[in-house]
């Protein structure tokens, strides 16, 4: 799923220079896509500033832009091309240098993409984003030289996970992502993420608490654990799903007070990780996992591996084990075969079991994918009128969950001061992922990013809520 790109602001302290004959030479990154995305930008980023390049934040003027993007779906890609194109342009203009395009929409189409848009000077895949420091020395070279030579780079996808470490990280200081494994051993017949990110690879539980110390030590609070399929975790390497063991771990890490788990899927939720849910103090009560849709032919079709008895099984242990649960997740409306009344079942579903946070996306037609080949293909005006009517139960399901909260009282993470509000800060509670889901405008006094604090919620304003804070910060 996409993110809008911005202004990256860097947090980590600078990596010292290991090469200053590259001291001069300036770059800026430009991240698209998912918080996986994310890390990869930041590793990438790490990487460029180690061997001395200089980060500027404005693209305009920079020697080199590196624009990581994502193939997804066909919405990702039109937001990554424009973005390409963007660059493109500024290069024309002599304003930038070199392009370079990396990541996901680099890994589906690989040289393919060079045909679309021939003034690239570089372009890299998902795998060889370690390898990206030879890939911008490369796009200089071409740039000043008009050399004809290698423009593009594809590894591989790693037998062992790549390791995170040393980033120069885009998010604020107080909380980050923890990327625990990487690409996906699910088939689902819609989804193309396995052909852009390999099969399933576990990074060893020593290798991820070795990184979360490292964020920690940088200022990180908050842990967003994510993966393309996180209780998945350590099947590959270990013989058997050990995330549970791997939350142990993390907890016993010195600054981290909130733990969030990102990219659960239903299938691999185990007793002992339900246990573990269930007693800690810094996993937060909430859980991201996306089931895309509650009938059973349209699971099957999906190739999903569950039913809609087992998963509302499921949401039922969760809710038992977390009573204070909050629960994100996604579907998909429009698949190709889905009836009226299997949509119907599908709404039916939605206000029944009250989800906190659910996104709604609309089936997208991914060439290679075993779904297009399906029957029941149905036009997007159809698609986008299912959407439609699904996002009017979920929004009045979160409205009235949100008008629940008023009285109530809750722990809040502060992102940062309000612009919008004067004497308030934009903070966020339990059921609140940054960039996702939605806030809280607390008013308090001498706050800084990163302080948690007790607030007491005042109103709520649909999706969002207004709160104050009680007692002193932590």
């Amino acid at each position: 799923m996409m993110k809008n790109s911005r202004p990256l602001q860097l947090v980590s302290d600078p990596i010292p220079s290991a090469s200053p004959l590259t001291a001069t030479k300036t770059f800026s990154l430009i991240s698209l896509g998912c918080p996986k995305n994310t890390v990869d930008s930041e590793r990438m980023l790490g990487k460029l500033a180690q061997d001395g390049y200089a980060f500027v934040q404005d693209a305009e003027g920079a020697d080199v832009v590196v624009v990581n993007t994502c193939g997804f779906i066909q919405p990702a890609r039109d937001e990554s091309l424009a973005v390409i194109n963007e660059m493109l342009q500024l290069k024309r203009a002599g304003k930038v240098g070199s392009v370079v395009v990396a990541g996901c929409l680099a890994e589906r189409q690989k040289d393919m993409l060079l045909e679309t848009v021939p003034d690239v000077d570089q372009i890299v895949g998902v795998f060889g984003r370690e390898e990206i420091v030879d890939v911008v020395g490369r796009a200089l070279a071409r740039h000043e030289a008009s050399a004809n030579e290698q423009r593009s780079l594809f590894r591989p996808a790693p037998v062992k996970a790549l390791e995170d470490t040393a980033r120069l990280r885009i998010t604020p200081r107080h909380f980050a992502y923890l990327k625990i494994s990487e690409g996906c051993d699910r088939l689902c017949t819609f989804c193309a993420i396995p052909k852009m990110r390999g099969k399933h690879v576990t990074k060893s539980m020593e290798e991820v608490i070795r990184e979360a110390k490292e964020l920690a030590a940088d200022g990180v609070r908050e842990l967003l654990i994510v993966a393309q399929d996180s209780t998945y975790w350590g099947m590959d390497l270990y013989g058997r799903v050990r995330f549970a063991e791997l939350l142990r771990e993390l907890e016993q890490i010195n600054g981290i007070e909130w733990i969030r788990i990102l990219y659960a899927y239903p299938e691999h939720v185990t007793d002992e990780l339900l246990a573990k849910l269930a007693s800690s103090k810094k996993i937060v009560p909430y859980i991201d996992m996306p089931l895309q849709h509650i009938n059973d032919r349209v699971l099957k079709r999906m190739q999903r591996r569950v039913n809609r008895q087992s998963t509302t099984d499921l949401i039922t242990k969760l809710r038992q084990a977390m009573p204070a649960l909050n629960f994100r997740t996604t579907f998909i409306v429009g698949f190709p075969g889905e009836t009226e009344a299997e949509f119907n079942e599908l709404g039916d579903f939605l206000r029944e079991s009250a989800f906190e946070r659910a996104g709604v996306f609309t089936y997208s037609l991914e060439p290679d994918t075993p779904a297009a080949k399906l029957d029941g293909h149905m036009p997007e005006e159809v698609k986008q009128e299912r959407r439609h009517r699904l996002m009017e139960i979920q929004q009045q399901v979160a409205f009235d969950w949100s008008a629940k909260q008023v009285g109530r009282e809750i722990d809040v993470i502060v992102d940062g001061a309000d612009a919008e509000v004067p004497g308030h800060y934009q903070a966020r509670s339990h059921a609140d992922a940054p960039e996702i889901d939605g806030l809280v405008r607390l008013k308090a006094k001498n706050l800084k990013p990163g302080d948690i604090t007790r607030a007491k919620v005042t109103a709520a304003d649909g999706y969002d809520l207004a709160a104050r804070a009680l007692g002193k910060p932590w």
